[in-house]
């Protein structure tokens, strides 16, 4: 009774609009609710969607798996681990996108699918969960920006006057400017061509100079560093990552911008995503560590030699590609800001670009602050991948699907989803406690504002 009376009360705050999906037995014409919002919904072709997907999958993140994935894991580990969330996180995520009109609406945040099926508690933690995925999300870009930018600086001046934090804090302006600039999601279109050229770019350059490299260079070490113990707690850390390489948290929410027919689509854009768009992420994650081992760093581009203007166009070019990445996680923020306070009209509008400076860049500054505190890149891609991108990516899809569709389900997929829901909550829960103590450990070595 309590959740049937929450989902009247969104119905009718929501105001819905409507928009029309086909029953594909009959090919009759089915009203499907759209919920209010102030951003773009159903506008974007699978292909940009897909390319949205494929950004934030080769993102500068990418550049970090070698020394955050498979260093702790080692070969076997690794690459069993990286294919396995590549085919696992495919499967999750149609699960999710296949439920986008449950109960005839169309659920474009993933807090409103899961108040439609939990009802209010269940909307206020997946709010609650998804939007700390996506801060932490953020942090590292910001991060990454300034790696890339301290990288590009020491090409041409090897001086200690600049330290880390400042070029976090010039690359969180710069994202900053981006976020003023790029109103919403759907708004990026050509920016998108842009960011796919920078992943090429850099992606490309790191893996030929891996590759020359790792052929000139003597037998690497490949053994898994630590003690036993260690060990252990850096698995289930580099586990929370390899969660983190593929997934989003947000497919209602990208979902959201693609036509109809929604849920066909979806499924393109995400079998782009997992196909051609993982194949540089894997190539350059096996390449990098083939070459330096267990030395490889949590930013390749630190370990490779070359060219200093080739490897300044790397850097430049995965900071760049930061900016954009980091604009498409922090957009579900932006579309409920926008939303709640009624930014609507032209984006050039004063009113509208003062709203973004202030609210877009206030958000952004406490980003930047605590990217800049504590920088510790890997540590945060564990503690994103155990306390959110897992239940948002693995525990949630399969038990929301399994209501959803636990009348068309024999016993045993029912069996089967309920095992990945349990499976998921225990890798959920060793990896947490892995990435706090790995921050613990982190935080004794480095003090704050630390010069990495």
């Amino acid at each position: 009774m309590g959740e049937d009376k929450y989902r009247d009360e969104v119905a009718i705050i929501s105001t819905p609009s409507r928009s029309q999906r086909f029953n594909d037995d009959n090919m009759v014409a089915l009203e499907v609710e759209v919920p209010e919002t102030l951003h773009q919904v159903g506008t974007d072709s699978w292909f940009q969607v897909g390319v949205v997907l494929s950004t934030g999958v080769n993102s500068a993140y990418a550049l970090g798996y070698a020394g955050t994935v498979m260093v702790p894991l080692g070969w076997t580990g690794g690459v069993i681990g990286l294919v396995l969330s590549t085919i696992i996180s495919l499967y999750a995520s149609t699960l999710i996108a296949k439920i986008h009109e449950y109960g005839g609406k169309r659920h474009i945040r993933y807090r409103d699918l899961a108040g439609f099926m939990y009802g209010r508690t269940g909307y206020i933690i997946v709010w609650a969960s998804q939007y700390a995925n996506l801060f932490l999300i953020n942090i590292g870009f910001i991060i990454l920006g300034g790696q890339a930018l301290k990288a590009f600086y020491h090409l041409f001046r090897d001086d200690d006057h600049m330290k880390l934090a400042y070029f976090i804090a010039i690359a969180g302006l710069a994202c900053v400017l981006f976020a003023i600039a790029v109103p919403t999601l759907s708004s990026l279109r050509i920016w998108l061509v842009i960011s796919s050229v920078f992943s090429l770019i850099y992606l490309t350059i790191t893996i030929a100079l891996a590759l020359k490299d790792g052929i000139n260079a003597p037998p690497r070490d490949y053994s898994i560093p630590g003690s036993k113990i260690n060990r252990i707690f850096t698995t289930a850390g580099a586990a929370a990552n390899i969660v983190f390489v593929f997934n989003t948290g947000m497919i209602p929410e990208i979902q959201a911008t693609v036509r109809a027919p929604v849920v066909d689509n979806m499924l393109k854009a995400l079998y782009f995503q997992f196909t051609l768009g993982a194949v540089l992420v894997h190539a350059v994650t096996y390449v990098g560590y083939w070459a330096y081992g267990s030395s490889s760093s949590s930013y390749l581009l630190n370990n490779v030699s070359g060219p200093v203007w080739v490897k300044a166009l790397a850097n430049i070019s995965a900071f760049l590609q930061a900016i954009i990445a980091l604009h498409i996680f922090a957009s579900p923020t932006y579309e409920f800001l926008d939303t709640k306070y009624g930014i609507k009209g032209s984006a050039v509008a004063v009113r509208n670009l003062a709203f973004r400076t202030l609210v877009r860049g206030g958000y952004l500054a406490v980003t930047t602050f605590l990217s800049a505190l504590l920088p510790f890149l890997g540590d945060f891609m564990s503690l994103t991948g155990a306390i959110s991108s897992i239940p948002l990516t693995f525990i949630l899809p399969n038990h929301m699907y399994l209501i959803a569709m636990k009348k068309q389900l024999s016993l045993l997929q029912r069996s089967w989803h309920l095992l990945n829901v349990v499976l998921f909550s225990v890798i959920s829960a060793a990896a947490l406690v892995a990435a706090f103590r790995l921050i613990a450990v982190d935080s004794k070595t480095y003090h704050a504002y630390a010069d990495l």
